[in-house]
């Protein structure tokens, strides 16, 4: 594994040598998703008068009202919380190369709640220094997200609906602390491809308590067979920016997670002993006159999934592994009111059945777009369909409003 992931480096360094010509005129900044690319503005920005530090400042909120029905329930339920609340910060200091992203989340949802004696409240989400040489290349070290599927890679402010699938909350990779390099190759109106690629612990955000020498190593392809989207299109969801032409993107990304400590590799609860997973990610995109429609393929793989605790072999920890679908499409009118819908299936592997089951999901929803996903309106309903081992089947739905609103 290790000389493949080396290998993969040294292709791409070959690569940066022998490619020429100019990419797209608008993708001036870093383009990590630590930051924004779904908005017309950069935030509340400073630059030194002798240009040695420039520092943005950006904020978001989601507010959020749910009704749930959950079918064996005593009670329906009325939830009504501040889902996400983000502070970031970006800028340069030096040299306009060397660049820094930092994001803080402050919400009960967003830090994990409670936490245990020697846990870490989640505040720090991402603090990573990034070095530019050129347009083409990235170099990062520091905490942020992986190269993983296109969903979870996009800011949760760059959404249609009001949250990620089922899949991506079961099988992501998340974000992690390392290393990690990009090379991109975008044109307006001519094939043009990324390679992204990184080596980092595999036990997620914020964690001191789990030290051994298992990395994480992860690498990612993307294609775009009729040229770059507009304004950074597939960072974010839906035609907004109503592509005159056609625009496809299709990824795919994996993922290896040496002596795994957790149940989702860089997330979930504590195992009982260590596992090697593994993750893959196919994703497609196409967007052309208000449509946008997208479909994703992910699954996590883990021999032995299951682990025992050494001092009560009835209490028992799992690796989640199985694999999904997710399909989107949606239409955006001229008046920025758009209609979409969403099914998902989850398929677990037959190691885990006994513990978790099958699952479908269907969303309909209707977003209203004040400025561009900085400032919208989504309303939505959602109904699940959940199919155990034994037969038994369990119907859930819930109604939303949210309104998100940033700079």
């Amino acid at each position: 594994m290790k000389k493949i992931v080396c290998g993969f480096f040294v292709m791409m360094g070959l690569l940066a040598f022998s490619q020429k010509g100019n990419t797209v005129e608008e993708d001036k900044d870093l383009r990590f998703s630590v930051l924004p690319y779904y908005n017309f503005g950069k935030g509340v920005g400073m630059t030194s008068p002798d240009s040695i530090f420039q520092l943005n400042i950006r904020f978001r909120m989601q507010n959020r009202a749910t009704y749930i029905n959950e079918e064996g329930a005593e009670e329906d339920e009325i939830n009504a919380e501040i889902r996400r609340l983000r502070l970031r910060f970006d800028g340069y200091v030096g040299d306009p190369r060397f660049l820094y992203a930092i994001q803080l989340s402050f919400s009960p949802g967003d830090t994990g709640g409670s936490i245990e004696e020697g846990d870490n409240l989640q505040i720090i989400r991402d603090a990573v220094v990034f070095y530019q040489p050129n347009k083409n290349w990235t170099f990062g070290f520091g905490q942020t997200k992986l190269p993983g599927n296109r969903q979870r890679t996009n800011s949760s402010g760059a959404l249609q609906f009001t949250d990620r699938t089922i899949n991506n909350a079961s099988f992501n990779i998340d974000r992690d602390f390392g290393f990690q390099i990009q090379n991109l190759n975008e044109f307006k109106d001519k094939f043009s491809y990324n390679f992204k690629g990184a080596i980092t612990t595999g036990e997620g955000r914020n964690d001191t308590k789990n030290s051994d020498t298992g990395l994480a190593y992860t690498g990612k392809v993307e294609l775009y067979p009729l040229g770059a989207f507009t304004k950074n299109g597939s960072f974010f969801e839906g035609d907004l920016a109503r592509e005159s032409k056609p625009k496809l993107m299709i990824s795919g990304a994996y993922s290896f997670n040496n002596k795994a400590t957790k149940t989702q590799g860089q997330l979930g609860e504590k195992l009982f002993e260590q596992k090697d997973i593994t993750s893959l990610f196919l994703d497609a995109m196409l967007k052309y006159n208000g449509w946008a429609l997208q479909t994703a393929y992910m699954s996590r793989m883990a021999d032995n999934p299951i682990s025992y605790n050494p001092d009560d072999n009835t209490d028992i920890s799992y690796v989640y592994v199985g694999s999904g679908m997710d399909y989107q499409l949606s239409y955006l009118f001229p008046s920025n009111y758009e209609l979409l819908g969403r099914y998902s299936t989850q398929n677990m592997h037959k190691d885990v059945q006994n513990f978790t089951p099958d699952k479908r999901q269907y969303s309909v929803g209707v977003t209203k777009y004040f400025w561009e996903h900085a400032f919208k309106m989504q309303a939505e309903v959602t109904f699940d369909e959940l199919n155990y081992v034994n037969g038994d089947t369990q119907n859930n739905w819930y109604v939303r409003f949210q309104i998100e609103m940033g700079i």
